[in-house]
């Protein structure tokens, strides 16, 4: 009677380093967005008769990366920010750099444990974008010789690539890198793409004050890197043989960028160029009409985010050949975290994200792309987080996100601006609504509910899940991400408990969890009104204050024939008392008991017949009915100890747990925000 897909050894949340066994890899031709908007001109014959006569010291300059010689832009900087980098660099300048030691590498396999590494890395990456800067903004040679240590401690390190993607272990069972055969990862790319920017700025100086420096940066780039990608079809992100998620930008991206500053090579770069952009038709394939990005906002800013520079640098680079800004799908992408926002530092989050801004976004990037597509919205939705006095930029981003803040004036002169937190938006292919009051204002209560399935990039079982912000605060939550560990891309991972649909704002029907995989998903009854517009067709369309109807009885290992819907209503009242009204509908084919969950940041009490949530001067009221009475629940409470979920909820998480059952029922809860 119950549905058994069996496992997917392909799932989208699983880490693939290796191809299964006996899997084809074929580096066939892809014909993607990219090769309809742009032809045989993103092809490798394309691309040299486009760069033309162009040298590889040319490509340079239209990158737009200034070297330590233009002390017209580096003294022009914002002085906030390189107050701010002089002051942190100082501080570290004399101490030890950080130990990425074998040992800590080794803890991945181990014990699990790959963030203890992991920061390690983070931190020489931190101190060598502070030490770049301050050589270029000073040029003092102290300065210079603080960032050539940095790169020798960078080249040193056995491998870039962090212990949780390499493949040694998958290949050779071991708990160090293969240094003969290094995996090109993420952060591969990113050291890399730092390196290079870090050449291009202090080069000059460098060649008479550390030669063979730069020479020891080309070498660990061609070894690492290039040859690499240009070489290793077997690489997963690059889509030959399994489907792409925000890896795929990110490494192109920084790839390319490190390619055009090193190479001096340009029919290499043609061919480089080539390789990534067929590669990257892949990612742009997958992305839906309506922009979504199933990985959130915290995913976009190094997916969708990375394919905006990705796609700037190929305009750079090729002189305005290749130019993304007229593709419908680039204009919608650009718009997602926007359509996301609830108000302040909260966003809508789903998958592997994370609720609150974590301060260090490169704002600067969909700055300067709502500028080139010429989207108000975006790009005041950017300057809603530019602080007065605050810097443009943070080193955490990276040093070519850091370099181009610092360089973009536009971006440095800009003022702040109100949100634009549109009314209703309804993303079909994520099956995500967001509702507010009035358009423009954080005010009263927000809801965003989704459906979608259980085979999304970074999933967790979340079909038929709700948060209601106040103010723009998130009172009812999704959990989001916990530190990663060994566990959190295994087979293990639903056991993760943030990743579990019983702590998610869901139901469970006889107390069961949602399956896995892609065949248990969500159908929509009843689509709401929103931007971007279209709908998917469903059994009815409604903008009745404000219906979203799903069916979520293939969210779960339910009989044929079995229903569980549940239909959100938010009703507007125009003078800040807004409702929302949840109802959850059952027809099974056997009796029993089930759970209704809701999940609460804050202070949570018992009030009479309800439950009150509080926190940051929010407050909701949430009462339950099942049509004859009241339904008062179990409150428990989950004691947090990640660091990352302490971070954005505090010291607690608590669980309403509603006990109902029966063959048929209904629970009606109604959520109200009180002064």
């Amino acid at each position: 009677m119950t549905r058994n897909p069996g496992a997917d050894t392909l799932s989208r949340v699983s880490a693939h380093a290796v191809p299964p066994p006996g899997t084809a890899v074929s580096a066939a031709e892809f014909r993607g967005p990219l090769y309809a908007e742009w032809g045989s001109a993103m092809r490798e014959e394309g691309l040299l008769a486009t760069l033309g006569s162009a040298t590889a010291a040319a490509l340079r300059e239209r990158v737009g990366i200034p070297s330590i010689e233009r002390r017209d832009i580096w003294m022009q900087a914002d002085p906030n920010t390189i107050e701010r980098i002089l002051a942190d660099a100082g501080e570290e300048r004399d101490r030890p750099w950080a130990g990425a030691l074998g040992s800590l590498f080794a803890r991945y396999v181990r014990d699990g444990d790959r963030a203890t590494y992991e920061r390690a890395v983070s931190a020489r990456q931190e101190r060598l974008s502070r030490a770049v800067v301050a050589a270029a903004v000073t040029d003092e040679p102290g300065w210079l010789d603080e960032a050539a240590d940095g790169v020798v401690v960078l080249c040193e390190q056995s491998t870039w690539s962090l212990p949780a993607h390499d493949d040694a272990h998958a290949r050779r069972g071991f708990v160090l890198p293969d240094v003969a055969s290094p995996y090109l990862d993420l952060v591969a790319g990113e050291i890399v793409a730092q390196l290079a920017v870090a050449d291009r700025i202090l080069g000059p100086r460098w060649d008479a004050s550390w030669p063979g420096l730069r020479e020891r940066i080309r070498h660990e780039a061609e070894t690492r890197v290039f040859t690499p990608f240009e070489t290793r079809d077997d690489l997963w992100w690059l889509g030959y043989w399994r489907d792409v998620n925000n890896w795929n930008p990110w490494i192109l991206g920084n790839v390319l960028l490190a390619a055009v500053l090193l190479l001096d090579d340009t029919d290499r770069i043609a061919r480089l160029l080539a390789r990534a952009l067929d590669s990257l038709d892949r990612y742009v394939a997958e992305l839906p009409a309506d922009g979504a990005i199933d990985e959130g906002v915290a995913y976009w800013w190094n997916g969708a985010g990375r394919m905006l520079e990705m796609l700037d640098t190929v305009a750079a680079i090729t002189d305005g050949g290749l130019d993304a800004t007229g593709i419908p799908v680039v204009a919608e992408v650009l718009r997602f975290p926007m359509r996301m926002h609830l108000g302040g530092a909260w966003y809508v989050n789903v998958a592997d994200g994370w609720a609150r801004s974590r301060g260090h976004e490169p704002w600067q990037l969909p700055f300067r792309w709502g500028s080139l597509t010429r989207d108000a919205r975006v790009t005041e939705w950017a300057r809603a987080a530019r602080r007065p006095g605050a810097p443009v930029a943070d080193a955490a981003g990276g040093l070519p996100r850091l370099v181009r803040a610092l360089a973009d004036t536009a971006w440095r002169d800009a003022v702040p601006a109100a949100a634009p937190l549109p009314e209703a938006v309804w993303l079909p292919s994520v099956q995500v609504h967001v509702r507010r009051a009035a358009a423009g204002s954080a005010a009263g209560l927000a809801l965003a509910a989704k459906g979608g399935t259980n085979d999304e990039n970074h999933n967790h079982k979340d079909l038929g899940s709700f948060l209601v912000a106040a103010g723009g605060r998130q009172l009812l939550v999704d959990v989001g991400k916990p530190t990663y560990t060994a566990q959190t891309f295994s087979a293990e991972r639903y056991l993760i408990r943030a990743m579990q649909s019983g702590w998610h704002s869901a139901p469970a029907p006889f107390g069961l969890e949602q399956g896995e995989g892609p065949a248990y998903a969500a159908r929509v009854i009843a689509a709401p009104r929103g931007e971007p517009g279209p709908v998917r067709p469903t059994d009815r369309e409604t903008d009745e204050a404000g219906e979203f109807e799903l069916e979520l009885a293939g969210a779960y290992p339910l009989p044929a024939g079995d229903s569980w819907r549940r239909t959100f209503r938010f009703h507007a009242s125009g003078a800040g008392a807004d409702r929302i009204e949840v109802v959850d509908r059952w027809g099974l084919t056997e009796d029993g008991a089930h759970r209704i969950h809701l999940i609460a940041a804050g202070e949570v009490t018992r009030s009479g017949g309800a439950v009150e949530i509080a926190a940051d001067g929010r407050r909701t009221r949430i009462a339950a009915d099942d049509g004859s009475a009241p339904v008062l629940p179990a409150l428990e409470v989950w004691e947090l100890d990640d660091p990352e979920l302490i971070a954005v909820w505090g010291p607690r998480l608590t669980r309403l747990v509603y006990d109902v059952g029966g063959r048929t029922g209904t629970l009606t809860t109604m959520i109200e925000e009180l002064s």
